[in-house]
């Protein structure tokens, strides 16, 4: 680590976004040393999450904010901190998590709950909560450069609140905890937590993206009896396999709906449906792919603004229900540690979500993977 940086502006590379759908542009930016309460990192591992994709098309308007550095699922090493940070220290090996706790406010003090008062996710959110100013700055001209979800992790330096990083075992390989900071975190805490899927059940998943076939792979370490995989991309059925998918359904190749066939397939629906696509006819479909009596839809696609739910009150009456799932229902500074030692330990087969890695300089490339859908995480070495 260099020390002779600490305290001191950093000129770093970035991918800067200038406007909705325009290609990131790589250039220099400064950023500022770390105020209270907040860390400064060396990112080394960083990939690109559908919510990354949606803020870069701008699908919702009130998120626009321009020039933004993009980017959340990452993982790095603190190059300095600020004052009152005494959890961490220069050197440690961390990730950012885009949803902070801070352990004092009374969702940070509810077990079952993870979206901290203070610091919780919010896409609008484009500055720092010390002092509601920015941390980047351009290069040639110092104009500021706005935040993106709590982390802005596509540059080589990030500043963020403290109550938003989490400490790795140096022992664990950084390019493999990067995605649980978001995806496969997402994807397993949904199966595990919110769900809490029980041994012997049946389960049903809508979009077999990385999020999804995280939703598979906890739904196994759970005991699932029967996971059916829902996708119109058939090219993802193999990787389903890996992670426990024993029945595929593609859309597009049925002339019944999608729940009629796994209702079909079940005898009678699925205890747990998981909706990680983004779409709201794919969200009608799960809920109605539920068994009617125990069945539980758990929301986990990012939806373009303005949608509403498509369900009817009443139809909350016949036993099912619905809820959304943030981080997997993780508290990342509590909850986190032990679900790297799973890893580590080999609960989880974190390698067959890597789909390619390139170098930080072709992020545009990866965004095109993952828009295509030809990428699961396409890891980005700075």
């Amino acid at each position: 680590m260099r020390m002779e940086t600490q305290g001191k502006v950093i000129t770093c590379r970035a991918a800067v976004a200038w406007g909705a759908g325009e290609a990131l542009v790589m250039e220099d930016v400064k950023v500022d040393p770390p105020q209270r309460l907040e860390v400064r990192l060396r990112i080394l591992f960083t990939s690109i999450c559908h919510t990354d994709l949606s803020a870069w098309k701008g699908e919702n308007e009130a998120q626009q904010a321009y020039p933004r550095i993009l980017g959340h699922e990452a993982a790095g090493i603190v190059e300095s901190v600020g004052e009152g940070v005494e959890d961490m220290k220069a050197g440690d090996h961390v990730l950012p998590i885009f949803t902070g706790e801070c352990g004092d406010c009374r969702v940070c003090k509810r077990d079952g709950a993870n979206l901290c008062e203070r610091f919780r996710v919010d896409p609008m959110k484009k500055v720092m909560v010390g002092d509601g100013k920015t941390r980047f700055f351009t290069s040639k001209d110092n104009k500021p450069i706005y935040h993106f979800l709590n982390t802005s992790t596509f540059s080589e330096y990030t500043v963020i609140d403290s109550a938003c990083v989490v400490k790795v075992d140096p022992r664990f390989p950084l390019e493999k905890m990067s995605l649980l900071s978001c995806g496969v975190s997402t994807g397993v805490g949904a199966a595990w937590n919110v769900a809490d899927i029980q041994p012997g059940s049946t389960v049903a998943i809508f979009g077999l993206g990385a999020v999804g076939l995280a939703v598979a792979e906890g739904a196994r370490a759970k005991g699932a009896s029967k996971i059916i995989g829902i996708d119109v991309n058939p090219d993802k059925f193999s990787l389903g396999r890996e992670v426990g998918i024993s029945e595929f359904i593609n859309p597009k190749e049925s002339d019944k709906t999608v729940h009629e066939r796994v209702m079909e397939i079940t005898e009678g629906g699925v205890e747990y449906s998981f909706e990680c696509a983004g779409r709201i006819e794919a969200l009608r479909e799960a809920f109605l792919s539920t068994n009617s009596g125990v069945g539980v839809t758990v929301l986990l696609g990012v939806h373009a603004s303005p949608q509403l739910l498509p369900i009817h009150p009443m139809e909350l009456f016949q036993g099912r229900s619905i809820t959304a799932s943030v981080f997997g229902g993780f508290k990342p500074k509590t909850q986190l540690p032990l679900l790297f030692t799973q890893c580590l330990q080999g609960q989880l087969n974190l390698d067959l979500f890597i789909s390619h890695q390139l170098p930080f300089s072709d992020i545009n490339e990866a965004m095109q993977l993952l828009h295509q859908g030809k990428a699961l995480r396409c890891l980005l070495r700075l």
